[in-house]
């Protein structure tokens, strides 16, 4: 047998918070916010109540640590802008199609809350807000005539797509949205000549 050290990978196991912000996500996404108390999250973290405000004080803290960790920032890449846009659609589609689609968690926090001085609010801004600099960069990038415009045009078209295809169960708005967004990509196109 071999003195030598065998480097092997550690698996590092999830702090109590990643364990309790993992089940908040999952809890408040598929349930709703209001329907899941903090003992169910703590149950599902597998950690006691004490412990879960220990890092959360209080369940308006974990609602706004679920949604910024849910928050992920997109930067355009290198590929032509037109075709990162209609991407855009066909990943929606791909998350409608996958089962257990209940929406945008920005958008149901908002209506869930109902209440504009949460913190959710600000979150949820902010995130739509990231979204519609993203849309306006590839614009940009197009030379289009009012990319401020056509960006919010192109998020009216997704957040459509998504309320229908979760009112309706079908994945098919996503399609017909990144269609319409097709056509308003050229009608841009053609005004910038």
């Amino acid at each position: 047998m071999s003195s030598e050290k065998v480097n092997r990978p550690v698996h590092k196991s999830p702090t109590h918070a990643e364990r309790i912000l993992k089940a908040a996500d999952k809890l408040f996404y598929e349930q709703g916010i209001r329907a899941v108390g903090v003992d169910t999250i703590a149950a599902e973290a597998g950690v006691s109540k004490r412990t879960l405000y220990n890092y959360y004080r209080t369940k308006d803290d974990l609602i706004a640590a679920y949604l910024t960790a849910r928050f992920k920032h997109m930067e355009p890449s290198d590929a032509p802008a037109r075709e990162q846009i209609l991407a855009y659609f066909d990943r929606l589609e791909k998350m409608m199609t996958g089962g257990g689609f209940r929406g945008c968690p920005y958008v149901n926090a908002v209506a869930e809350l109902s209440d504009r001085k949460h913190a959710a609010t600000s979150i949820a801004v902010r995130f739509k807000e990231e979204r519609l600099r993203w849309y306006e960069t590839l614009l940009g990038r197009m030379s289009v005539a009012d990319p401020r415009g056509i960006a919010m045009q192109l998020q009216i078209l997704v957040e459509g797509a998504i309320a229908a295809a979760l009112v309706r169960d079908d994945p098919a708005f996503a399609r017909s949205a990144r269609a319409a967004a097709e056509v308003l990509l050229d009608a841009a196109a053609r005004k910038k000549r």
